[in-house]
């Protein structure tokens, strides 16, 4: 093990170098030798910079968020982007709305309801082999409209692993564990794109879009507009999970008794848990109804300031649980976009992309959502945002299609990753239970993929047209 462990990290080594490489390469080649027709000199160098971040990112050459800041440090230092344009970038109302977000989600973690609720769902639901699959299903994607699915995978990981240990299932052979595992996993990710709070790849494609359009899809048309995929997902999940791996014991007592000692252990719901509730309760409800006339970031940012005032937040513990790196990747991002498309570096990919794939609307639907589906299997669903998002928006203004579409046909997409491990940190997690393989979820992960992006994009086409965002 440790000899092929010691081979992996030297492949991989191997290969991060050659990437590091060819991205310069790549970059001065087109920096300096590069002279296409119709595009101007600010342009080709935004590509170049495009260029070297998407090998960055795709090759993961460098953490996600240090090739944000590379991308932030070379657009003033070109003279592509006003070292003040690219900084005050940074102010993007949906940075400070995913701020308050993550904040937030921490108090909710910290006061112990969302366990408290997972441990009741899980016991009330779970009385059979079945039955326990599809509430771990069910309660890891409902978590997740409200927290981001990397905590939520993080929160039941020694849940699930301490039932599975309860039923002495066994890491890597049986079907039980794979399918309690998987469950964990797909339950997160599809729970993830229901709301912006699921992840960072909405409101960094939120950003994107604001700040090259000046447009924005409020918090309710996105949740309505993912609604079917997620319905439609979990039930072509279950489906797979429980055909591909099917319970092999008969009882879950063991795992039942577990949860029952577990929620004794916690007592009696606190006053504390209850008020978080219902304060998290009511910053939800205004971020649907009152997101697109107040705006989301004033409302996090006020529930943010409330909740420390009413004491439901610590900074120790916010401190630990925010992912403040993650700023970095959307200053980098966001920069891309802005300067991809003030140079005319975005129409002009553009144009050069209609001529391969024509102008009809329908197709080029299918093909970004097909392409973000197929490249969040492979890189992080934030990078996937990053690398479409400007190309696809100047393919929207040449073909007479709305932004606000194209954002959703990407963003949507780009969190359903049910094969590879790598695509999203939920699925990281669970796999490292070591219940599963990715030969596991090989088959049933494609079959969910294409089922899912069928679904999507044929609610799509005939819904959206009712949300103001048809095709």
């Amino acid at each position: 093990m440790i000899v092929q462990s010691n081979i992996r990290s030297f492949f991989r080594s191997r290969g991060r170098l050659i990437a590091l490489f060819a991205g310069i390469l790549i970059f001065l080649a087109i920096y300096f030798f590069w002279k296409p027709e119709g595009l101007s000199e600010e342009g080709r160098k935004s590509i170049a910079i495009f260029a070297l971040c998407s090998i960055y990112w795709v090759f993961d050459v460098l953490p996600l968020m240090i090739t944000g800041l590379l991308a932030i440090l070379l657009f003033p230092l070109l003279g592509v982007l006003s070292s003040q344009e690219t900084f005050s970038l940074f102010g993007n109302q949906a940075v400070f709305f995913i701020l308050g977000a993550f904040i937030l989600s921490s108090g909710l973690i910290r006061s112990g309801l969302s366990q408290r609720i997972a441990l009741l769902f899980l016991k009330s639901f779970g009385r059979t082999p079945v039955r326990l699959v599809i509430a771990t299903l069910l309660i890891c994607a409902f978590s997740s409209f409200f927290i981001t699915e990397h905590a939520v995978a993080a929160m039941f990981f020694p849940i699930i692993a301490e039932i599975c240990a309860s039923l002495r299932l066994e890491p890597g052979v049986s079907r039980m564990g794979k399918a309690l595992f998987i469950s964990l996993a797909w339950g997160c990710v599809i729970g993830g794109i229901a709301t912006y709070l699921g992840g960072a790849r909405g409101p960094l494609a939120l950003a994107i879009l604001s700040q090259t359009t000046g447009e924005e899809v409020s918090f309710l048309k996105y949740s309505l507009c993912a609604l079917p995929a997620v319905i439609f997902g979990l039930i072509f999940a279950g489906f797979a999970i429980l055909f591909f791996f099917s319970p092999e014991i008969d009882s879950v007592e063991p795992a039942t008794q577990l949860l029952r000692e577990k929620i004794s252990e916690r007592g009696k719901i606190t006053r504390k848990e209850i008020s978080i509730g219902i304060f998290m309760a009511v910053v939800v409800l205004c971020w649907i109804f009152l997101g697109h006339k107040v705006g989301l970031a004033i409302i996090a940012l006020a529930g943010v300031v409330l909740a420390f005032a009413f004491g439901f937040l610590e900074w120790k513990q916010v401190e630990e649980d925010v992912n403040w790196g993650v700023f970095l990747l959307y200053g980098g991002a966001i920069s891309l976009g802005l300067a991809m498309s003030k140079t005319g570096a975005m129409e002009w990919l553009a144009g050069r992309a209609l001529n391969l794939i024509g102008d009809h609307k329908l197709l080029i639907a299918i093909l970004l959502s097909a392409l973000s589906l197929f490249l969040t299997e492979l890189i992080s669903n934030s990078a996937v945002v990053a690398l479409l998002m400007p190309v696809a928006l100047g393919i929207s203004s040449r073909v007479g299609l709305d932004p606000k579409t194209i954002m959703l046909l990407i963003t949507i997409p780009s969190g359903l990753a049910f094969i590879l491990p790598i695509g999203t940190p939920a699925n990281a997690i669970a796999f490292s239970s070591g219940y599963y393989k990715v030969r596991d979820t090989l088959r049933a992960g494609f079959f969910v993929n294409l089922t899912t992006l069928a679904v999507f994009l044929l609610f799509a086409w005939l819904t959206w047209r009712w949300l103001g965002v048809g095709f």
